[in-house]
């Protein structure tokens, strides 16, 4: 025990962040997001333009869990200002597949011929946007863009085919 640790970021113009006890929340021009930073000894708050993120004791298991919770802000920070963006690729070399986009319904038709569609409901707060074979997943929550992400990935895997003779699917190209 060598004292109390503290860390602070400072807020960007146009961004506004108010903490009601370990939920932090964060609204900028992309957007708003919350988070709940649960800890028993690291403390999340908002002073002055600034969030700081302190403990009562400098250990080594506090020292990670206040740069996780940085990590974290400063990914939501980001998100609020530019927006998290993520590109996926539709490959199909057997069967034309057909990929759509209707309300908040992701739907994948004709994936190896079957005649039902793979459907994935999309969550609130992501966009989705389908040009001929590739995806656009955008939102102002990284974790959200990697679990949409993630998801569609899931409705196009077969696992008792080989994977290096059927290569359709839909494939993540990069993430921003």
């Amino acid at each position: 025990m060598s004292g109390k640790l503290e860390e602070s970021i400072e807020l960007p113009e146009n961004i506004t962040a108010s903490a009601e006890g370990s939920v932090l929340t964060i609204k900028g021009p992309k957007g708003e997001v919350t988070r709940d930073f649960f800890s028993e000894n690291v403390a999340v708050s908002v002073v002055s333009g600034k969030i700081n993120i302190s403990a009562p004791n400098d250990t080594k298991r506090e020292r990670k869990m206040a740069g996780s919770f940085k990590a974290h802000v400063q990914n939501i920070l980001k998100g609020v200002v530019d927006g998290h963006h993520s590109k996926m690729k539709v490959l199909s070399g057997h069967f034309p597949i057909t990929v759509s986009v209707n309300g908040r319904e992701f739907s994948v038709r004709n994936y190896f011929g079957e005649k039902t569609a793979r459907k994935f409901t999309l969550p609130e707060g992501v966009s989705v946007k389908v040009k001929e074979n590739e995806i656009e997943i955008e939102s102002c929550d990284k974790e959200l863009v990697g679990s949409v992400t993630s998801s569609i990935e899931k409705l196009t895997r077969r696992t008792t085919f080989d994977r290096r003779v059927f290569q359709d699917g839909i494939v993540l190209l990069k993430e921003k």
